[in-house]
């Protein structure tokens, strides 16, 4: 899998619609959770593609930049095809150099995580930093790696 960072205005239409169309098939009909998936931070946010050597979308996150030198990873998903590979893995740790390249100042890096995924994130560092809340009814919890 290859990696890229793409700003919203560089997105190639195609592109546009097969992060789409992948972000809506798993956070909107896979986890059966009716919400606004498209929003307005897609416009400022870095999009992070992991793509084969054909250019299939196999991996997705958005990458922004906060205030008080954090940054944000969402939108973190695997195509349901390519999962079982560690493609996650390498989808994270992507994410968290290419902020660390991005946003060279950034201290911490801020996820809203699935709470059934604490442990994968806390694999990487992240601690938790508030109980967990729903959020479209799915269990949540901040959290955040120190860099």
């Amino acid at each position: 899998m290859n990696f890229k960072v793409v700003t919203f205005t560089a997105l190639t239409p195609q592109q546009l619609y097969t992060i789409y169309h992948l972000r809506v098939a798993v956070f909107v009909v896979e986890q059966t959770c009716a919400y606004q998936e498209v929003d307005d931070l897609d416009l400022t946010a870095e999009h992070l593609l992991g793509v084969d050597a054909d250019g299939r979308l196999m991996a997705y996150a958005r990458l922004m930049q906060a205030p008080n030198q954090q940054a944000r990873i969402g939108r973190v998903l695997v195509n349901p095809a390519d999962r079982g590979h560690g493609y996650g893995q390498l989808l994270v740790q992507t994410a968290i150099e290419q902020i660390q390249q991005l946003w060279p100042e950034t201290t911490q890096i801020k996820i809203q995580a699935q709470h059934y995924l604490d442990q994968f994130y806390q694999s990487f560092g992240f601690k938790p930093v508030s109980s967990v809340y729903l959020e479209d009814d799915i269990p949540h919890q901040d959290m955040i790696l120190a860099l």
